[in-house]
């Protein structure tokens, strides 16, 4: 065969694989097309359980409208995730189509403390972005009850606007980020409550004591303060309300 028959034997061929691939494009897209979505598999990024799968299926039910059935590049995947990140327990939700099936990925706000105002409470996380109570699941977080200094509208989700109730939670938090970091304290330090003055007071696990804390600032001096309180005083005599709020002061009453 001559060289220039060959040659031209190539270039069809060359021709007609380029063409094959180009026409299973088009088929694979034109099947895209015509395919639609034919379910919804929901992942969990923690352990948390304040968000379930109906949960989720329930806010596209409400928010998004029908998906099952619905063309797999028309699913509005932004949409959606939109829609599932506004939820309050959701900190960010990723949505993604996975051959003809819905995936959506939920990862959930963890919380902090819990701060429980007469019937309604509430959770912080570390940034400080407030979120309602979940009624699927109570985490196992320090709970500060009582007279708590922050206006909280039910349902609400974010941060504080105002600056003097978002500064004093910034303090709350590095407080109980310090107890939870010692052991002597998250151990013994069962409840915290705002009394009537804005005060913190700190219930041990034992004892009669009640240790009036003050704001939640200057923290590492007022609990080194109650340990003085346990190494030095309590030994001679055990008394019912202990203030140390005041720098340099342990102030005792029965």
């Amino acid at each position: 065969m001559k060289k220039s028959v060959r040659n031209l034997l190539l270039v069809f061929a060359s021709l007609a694989f380029v063409l094959a691939l180009l026409l299973l494009g088009a088929l694979q897209r034109q099947g895209r097309l015509q395919q639609t979505c034919t379910g919804l598999q929901v992942e969990f990024a923690d352990d948390y359980n304040f968000v379930t799968e109906d949960d989720v299926k329930g806010y596209l039910e409400r928010f998004y409208g029908p998906y099952v059935g619905q063309r797999v590049d028309s699913v509005n995947l932004s949409r959606i995730e939109r829609i599932l990140d506004v939820q309050s327990a959701v900190l960010k939700s990723e949505a993604y189509m996975r051959g003809d099936v819905l995936n959506i990925r939920i990862t959930q706000r963890m919380p902090v403390v819990r701060f429980q105002k007469g019937g309604s409470g509430f959770y912080v996380d570390a940034r400080g972005c407030v979120f309602p109570l979940q009624g699927n699941f109570t985490s196992l977080v320090p709970v500060i009850d009582g007279n708590v200094p922050v206006f909280y509208q039910e349902g609400y989700k974010g941060m504080l606007e105002d600056g003097k109730e978002a500064a004093w939670i910034q303090d709350v938090l590095a407080m109980v980020g310090y107890m939870t970091a010692h052991r002597l304290w998250a151990e013994n330090i069962v409840q915290i409550s705002v009394d009537g003055n804005g005060d913190l007071v700190l219930v041990p696990r034992e004892g009669k004591e009640k240790f009036v804390f003050g704001s939640p600032g200057g923290y590492e001096k007022k609990f080194a303060r109650i340990e003085r309180y346990y190494q030095y005083i309590r030994p001679q005599k055990e008394y019912s309300t202990v203030n140390v709020k005041y720098d340099g002061q342990i102030i005792c009453k029965n």
